[in-house]
């Protein structure tokens, strides 16, 4: 039988990126939407195919018929509608970042763990094929010991009068801001890549003025294996960059976060560029591994423990890297 999905929030991030997702996954159906503009909710349901649409929040959660639920509406409105579907006793698949701080994160968590109520959350590069290629390269051995990690990202200022830029993301009251929502994605696989960051201490700050979150954050991390790490990103640049590079004892390899450009492994002075694209809707592999868990043939790598760790370091790096 087909997992029966409940969309709270059919906005952007929808359209391509999860949505069609949970129709096309083996062994999961897309049943029913809410978004609070009840014409918005009407006209994604006839453009995806989608059975039925709602207005009203509670009636995703209420469900008798939805079997789980993806919330995809703003980081201020996660911890409310998150509470509501563990009360609810509703396995929930959460975008990211999970709420506005690391404390609400933990509530959310707590909430879930407490109802025995299965929590995921979107950090579906985890399952993405070319970060698992990354995963494997490194594992295999390609650059022998990890000893450092560096990660770069530069943006061009957010044009905050232009909706289609989501202008939300630098409202204060609907999220701790660009890198709140986007180095996040960075953070999370890097846990995934080589395990949880132990210190972590950060800068940031606000330099173009255009807006009140920061739009420049530099930081550096030590794993708990070790491995040393160090990131920069402006998000107010004159120039485009989204690079991460892992550094071992044999070679490095470089892959971009945000585009499904070529991996490059460097190693005994010789560079090999590695094609890797991404699916058309990229949280398919993940949302396939939640419908596979709740099957009981898998188990999802992005659950609200892992993503709770995240929060934190992302909290800590904001906050000047307080412990």
């Amino acid at each position: 039988m087909a997992v029966r999905w409940g969309i709270i929030g059919c906005g952007d991030v929808t359209e391509v990126k999860s949505g069609p997702g949970f129709a096309h996954a083996e062994g999961s159906e897309l049943v029913a939407v809410m978004r609070r503009n009840g014409a918005l909710a009407e006209d994604y349901a006839r453009r995806h195919g989608v059975p039925r649409w709602h207005d009203d929040a509670e009636a995703i959660i209420g469900a008798d018929d939805l079997d789980a639920v993806y919330i995809a509406t703003r980081p201020d409105s996660h911890l409310e509608l998150a509470l509501r579907c563990a009360v609810a006793g509703k396995p929930t698949y959460l975008e990211k970042p999970m709420a506005m701080t690391a404390e609400e994160s933990e509530r959310i968590v707590t909430a879930f763990r407490e109802a025995g109520v299965p929590l995921w959350v979107a950090y579906y590069r985890r399952c993405l094929p070319r970060f698992l290629k990354v995963r494997d390269l490194i594992a295999d051995g390609a650059i022998g010991e990890v000893r450092t990690v560096r990660s770069t990202r530069y943006e061009p200022v957010i044009d905050v009068h232009s909706p289609e830029r989501m202008q939300w993301r630098v409202q204060p009251e609907f999220t701790a801001g660009i890198f709140h929502e986007g180095a996040c994605h960075t953070l999370d696989f890097l846990d995934f890549l080589l395990g949880p960051i132990e210190d972590v201490t950060g800068v940031a700050v606000n330099q173009a003025g255009i807006y009140d979150n920061p739009d420049a954050v530099t930081a550096s991390w030590r794993f708990a294996s070790g491995v040393l790490g160090a990131g920069v990103w402006s998000f107010a640049a004159g120039v485009e960059l989204d690079v991460n590079e892992v550094v071992g004892s044999e070679g490095a390899v470089r892959f971009s976060t945000s585009r499904p450009d070529p991996i490059e492994l460097l190693r005994g002075g010789k560079l090999e560029t590695i094609p890797a694209g991404d699916p058309e809707h990229v949280q398919q592999p993940m949302i396939q591994s939640i419908v596979d868990e709740l099957g009981g043939r898998g188990t999802c790598p992005s659950t609200g423990e892992t993503a709770l760790r995240t929060a934190v370091v992302t909290d800590r790096i904001l906050a000047g890297g307080r412990s």
